[in-house]
């Protein structure tokens, strides 16, 4: 008898314990995602910057070729 009771209260203990882990597992989970999407998002903006100033200098340096190009033709 004293051994269910003791069996019961330990088993009432490890689930409140459980649901306490879970609940901030949850939480830090939930935490790291937001920080992982802020970081994806800043990432994705860095790379758009630096995108956008490739394709600037490739176009003017085309234009430029083209030009130098043209102006030996005639």
């Amino acid at each position: 008898m004293v051994d269910a009771t003791y069996r019961s209260e330990l088993r009432e203990l490890n689930e409140f314990n459980y649901a306490r882990f879970d609940s901030k597992l949850e939480q830090r989970t939930a935490e790291l995602k937001a920080e992982f999407k802020t970081r994806i998002a800043e990432l994705e903006t860095h790379l758009t910057k630096r995108m956008f100033g490739f394709w600037v200098a490739q176009t003017a340096t085309n234009l430029a070729f083209l030009f130098g190009v043209l102006k030996l033709l005639h």
